[in-house]
């Protein structure tokens, strides 16, 4: 008889994975500072000029002047949803480095997760047939180990 301890391990291990996952991933702790929220925010947004950095990592004008414009929307207690939504209208939906998490744009999002859950089904079910076909093999003989022996004398 199997025991089910070793399952009810990898139960507990993946729940608090996922704990962990979501709550670092949902912790929306919110910069103090006026400085922290705006560079937070810039490091979200694409430099218009450049469009390979953040509005945060260029020194362009075009990124100066997002960066000025969030200034200016955290200094008028916008919250960062509102200037998001205004730089989008401003400068379009390119403007966001991080794509929305909803329709086709939520496949980005999705497929990595599924494709990590179906690698690790994939690698339980294989260790499983492993472990079963360890388990079918029986035990070499005598007249298997003789075999052996007289192959490998010179």
């Amino acid at each position: 008889m199997r025991t089910r301890a070793p399952l009810v391990s990898w139960i507990a291990m993946a729940a608090v994975v996922t704990t962990a996952l979501l709550v670092g991933a949902t912790s929306d702790r919110a910069p103090r500072t006026e400085a922290e929220r705006v560079a937070a925010i810039a490091t979200g947004v694409r430099c218009p000029t450049c469009r390979t950095l953040s509005a945060a990592e260029s020194d362009a004008v075009g990124a100066q002047a997002v960066r000025d414009a969030i200034r200016d929307g955290v200094r008028a207690g916008q919250s960062d949803a509102e200037i998001r939504a205004f730089l989008v209208s401003r400068y379009g939906s390119e403007i966001l480095l991080k794509p929305k998490a909803s329709g086709i744009a939520g496949l980005v999002w999705i497929l990595p997760v599924a494709a990590l859950l179906v690698a690790l089904a994939g690698l339980a079910i294989a260790f499983r047939r492993w472990r079963r076909a360890e388990e079918g093999t029986p035990a070499p003989t005598d007249d298997d180990r003789a075999l052996v022996d007289a192959a490998l004398r010179p």
